[in-house]
């Protein structure tokens, strides 16, 4: 009996397979979809447009390290990425790997129109390993001689659920990704639709598993590349966000292709975090909206310590505030006493700004975004 070998060592590799009509479907709604989140993204001034690319930005470089078991500082994401726009900071010095994955986004965002060079990856690879001491090949593929291996379990007896081609090939296998990936997003040479390119984009690159370190971060940066091309301006979907909300799915479904080529079921999950990953801007986008009505109508209703409380509650998105607002929440973020807050919060419920919630010490406040003029 023949033993399985991984996708690369199979004779038609790379030449993946995925059945078309299995994704119309996905296909049909991201063109749809699309429309919307452009149009909605014409009804907001250039001040919410900038809010929107840094939480979208933000979003993207907190969750594709978290995915990688890297947990990084919000504020300083935030931070790093106003500054790589070129936007006013309050902070002059940064965390390194906040401030590289950050780099990366924002570079990713301008140059998003621009083929793709090993040049770029490697400028990628350079900001993402920010700080480390760790690696031994930054900003170049990876030379080592040991097998590349994605393993778990025991140091003594760990499972190998993938190897990736041997570092002595990667100057081949990566000549021929990138000649791959430009050619296919030049649109006289093809008919790909999106969600089939940029989820071919994703897996091709972890197949290679090109870098030492940070192959899933790029992959994922490469695959927002492909949607941007495609569309014709940023995506500015946070695709990361959406695959960190159920970690084990991507992984599996990564895993399960280790030994064919066939991607069908690999496009069609790929698919539909991608248009998960649209209604979320599409979601934050209308929320900014709604901000931008909010304070028409109230701001002039609050004093300076509750305007400062409702402007925190808006940078928790449109997911609202984790927990609810509390009275303790108040206390702490208005700096006032206990008796200030607690005349502050009735008065904010008396004026609809606030909602209220529970009793005694389960007592929440949440944002009231159901304005007058509404029916």
């Amino acid at each position: 009996m023949t033993a399985f070998k991984w996708n690369w060592q199979q004779q038609d590799w790379p030449n993946f397979r995925y059945d078309e009509a299995a994704l119309e479907d996905l296909e049909y709604q991201f063109v749809q979809t699309s429309g919307v989140a452009l149009g909605s993204i014409k009804h907001i001034d250039e001040e919410d447009k900038n809010e929107l690319l840094i939480e979208v930005l933000s979003d993207e470089a907190l969750t594709t390290s978290a995915i990688e078991g890297e947990y990084l500082d919000r504020g300083s994401i935030q931070e790093s990425i106003k500054k790589n726009l070129g936007l006013e900071t309050e902070r002059k010095k940064l965390p390194q790997a906040e401030y590289g994955i950050s780099e990366m986004m924002v570079n990713l965002y301008r140059t998003y129109a621009v083929p793709l060079t090993h040049e770029q990856l490697f400028e990628w690879h350079q900001m993402l390993a920010n700080g480390r001491r760790d690696l031994v090949d930054i900003g170049r593929y990876r030379t080592h001689e040991d097998p590349m291996q994605v393993v778990s379990g025991r140091l003594d007896k760990p499972t190998v659920h993938y190897e990736a081609p041997p570092s002595s090939k990667m100057t081949n296998e990566m000549e021929a990704y990138v000649r791959w990936f430009n050619e296919t997003h030049t649109t006289n040479k093809s008919k790909m639709l999106p969600l089939a390119k940029s989820g071919l984009a994703h897996y091709y690159f972890l197949a290679i598993h090109p870098f030492e370190d940070g192959n899933g971060r790029i992959a994922r940066g490469i695959s927002e590349k492909s949607i941007s091309m495609d569309l014709g301006r940023p995506a500015l979907i946070s695709l990361s966000q959406t695959i960190e909300s159920n970690k084990k799915e991507y992984y599996s479904s990564i895993e399960a292709h280790n030994f064919k080529l066939d991607l069908t079921e690999f496009l069609l999950y790929f698919g539909e975090t991608i248009l998960a990953a649209q209604q979320h801007t599409i979601k934050t986008i209308d929320f900014l909206i709604q901000k931008a009505r909010f304070f028409d109508q109230y701001s002039r209703l609050m004093n300076e310590r509750q305007l400062k409380v409702v402007q925190r509650m808006f940078k928790a998105g449109y997911s609202g505030f984790k927990g609810g607002l509390s009275a303790d929440n108040y206390i702490r973020i208005a700096r006032t006493s206990a008796s200030t807050a607690t005349r502050d919060l009735k008065d904010l419920v008396n004026k609809s700004i606030l909602v209220k919630s529970g009793e005694l010490k389960s007592t929440r406040y949440s944002l009231n975004l159901k304005f007058k003029n509404e029916v």
